[in-house]
């Protein structure tokens, strides 16, 4: 994909690379704290998801995890406008190298994109929380997802380019996108520090793009989710002890779009290779793959594919024996070999995109192969 932000230099400031640290240290830290407490008044409430027949958990666990998510990205970037304007502008924090202030600069230039995108994910939280209580249907999520994709192509300048020049198709595209990567994400959410733990690894691989395309303020909300996530994996790592319900999963599916969208892959003007703008794809093969497999056997089923079960990739290996957190930890695998790949695809020759795109189908080839084993066991597929 290429997007239509700019890069701003190599990150190679020391100052920027003690920042990074600290935000990642303190977003960590900010989450924990947010879930451990979330945790303890969500269960006293009664907000917690039972055992039903499409779920594969067979315990109360607390599902405000979201919350915690949410309020602490919220924190993180009100935090960062605020100080932006009011004190880094102001020149009221002294010693700061010149290289900060023009980040700064260009940052309060992107104030009017960056509170669209709040509004955006507050609008997602509030949709998935009221779903986490008392179950939307999955056409009105559906409508309220592609009527928050296009306000933030629109409005917020989230659209990718893919060497069209038209604007209504591009943001139409990036619409689609935006929405398929919402639903990925919310479809990883079926088995225990799953989607969060992917989420990361995925976002590690587009801040290593982001750097390397020297883009400061996308690598910062590559850092401040990673963080975040990581923060929340302490609670929801197996044997989980909280969910991030859709109130997490919806909100972090739109970050992880914005991600894939306003990292710059591909710089005309350096006359480079085109095939690094399928990093995100490359990097996401393994959910999209989980994604796009459940949808094909829901709908063979005749069952609405948005309609939650036990058919998922992960679920499959529990059935062949693994425990919850072998299943996670081979999740994870899968997805850092595809994922390793596409970082390279910034250093290698056409005979190299080649094959990385040949061990990403050989990635997938194992998956579907260890699907074809536990495939007589599972379908119909019936709860644990």
């Amino acid at each position: 994909m290429v997007c239509t932000a700019h890069p701003t230099g190599a990150i190679e400031n020391v100052t920027l690379t003690y920042l990074a640290i600290i935000l990642l240290l303190a977003s960590t830290a900010v989450c924990a704290a947010f879930t451990a407490v979330v945790g303890k008044i969500t269960r006293r409430v009664g907000f917690v998801a039972r055992p039903t027949e499409d779920r594969y958990h067979r315990s109360v666990i607390a599902i405000g995890g979201g919350i915690a998510i949410v309020a602490t990205i919220l924190v993180f970037l009100i935090a960062g406008l605020l100080t932006a304007r009011f004190i880094i502008e102001p020149g009221r924090l002294k010693g700061l190298e010149p290289t900060v202030t023009v980040y700064n600069t260009h940052f309060l230039g992107k104030a009017g994109q960056l509170i669209v995108m709040l509004v955006c994910i507050a609008v997602l939280f509030v949709t998935g929380l009221i779903d986490d209580i008392k179950r939307l249907g999955p056409f009105t999520k559906l409508v309220i997802q592609f009527a928050v994709a296009l306000v933030a192509a629109g409005l917020a300048d989230i659209r990718v380019e893919m060497f069209i020049h038209n604007t209504l198709i591009t943001s139409l595209l990036s619409a689609v996108w935006i929405v398929l990567v919402i639903n990925i994400l919310n479809f990883l959410d079926n088995m225990d520090g799953a989607a969060a733990g992917i989420a990361v690894i995925v976002a590690a691989i587009l801040f290593t793009a982001a750097a390397l395309s020297g883009q400061v303020f996308v690598g910062a909300l590559a850092i401040l989710f990673i963080g975040t996530l990581l923060g929340f994996l302490i609670f929801n790592f197996p044997p989980a002890k909280i969910f991030m319900g859709d109130a997490g999963s919806l909100p972090l599916g739109f970050l992880l779009a914005v991600l894939t969208i306003r990292t710059t892959y591909y710089h005309q003007a350096q006359s480079g290779p085109w095939y690094p703008v399928l990093i995100p794809l490359i990097s996401m093969a393994v959910p999209l793959y989980d994604f796009l497999s459940v949808t094909f056997l829901r709908i063979k089923q005749g069952k609405s594919p948005l309609v939650g079960d036990t058919q998922h990739f992960s679920h499959r290996l529990r059935k062949l024996g693994l425990t919850d957190t072998q299943t996670v930890l081979t999740l994870y695998l899968a997805t850092l070999c595809t994922g390793v790949g596409a970082i390279f695809l910034y250093q290698v020759n056409l005979a190299g995109a080649v094959l990385i795109f040949i061990q990403t189908v050989m990635v997938l080839s194992i998956i579907a192969i260890l699907e074809t084993t536990t495939s007589a066991k599972i379908y119909p597929p019936e709860a644990e």
